[in-house]
C-alpha cells in the first residue's frame, strides 16, 4: 500500500482543498493538475508544516507569579502544550 492511498475516497477533495489553503497561506503556488515536482524541498516542507500547525496548534500560557523572596519581583512562567487528535 503506497503512502498516497486515502482510506476514505470522499476525503480526497477536502484534503486537496486543505493543502491548497495551506500553500496559499505560506505563499507557494501549486499546480491544479496534481504534479508539483518543480517545488523546492523548502517550499514543500513549508506547506506540510503549515498543515500540521493548523491541525495540531501549539498553545502558550504565560503566568506572572510573585517572587516571595524578592520584594516586588515577578517571575513569568510560560507553559507550552500541544493539542493532538
Amino acid at each position: 500500500m503506497s503512502k498516497n492511498n486515502i482510506s476514505v475516497p470522499e476525503a480526497k477533495a477536502a484534503l486537496d482543498q486543505f493543502k491548497m489553503q495551506a500553500a496559499s497561506e505560506v505563499g507557494v503556488t501549486l499546480n491544479q493538475n496534481g504534479y508539483n515536482g518543480n517545488l523546492t524541498s523548502k517550499q514543500a516542507g513549508s506547506i506540510g508544516g503549515q498543515m500540521v500547525n493548523l491541525v495540531c496548534p501549539v498553545r502558550q500560557l504565560k503566568i506572572d507569579r510573585i517572587n516571595r523572596r524578592a520584594l516586588r519581583h515577578l517571575n513569568t512562567i510560560t507553559y507550552q502544550y500541544f493539542i493532538t487528535i
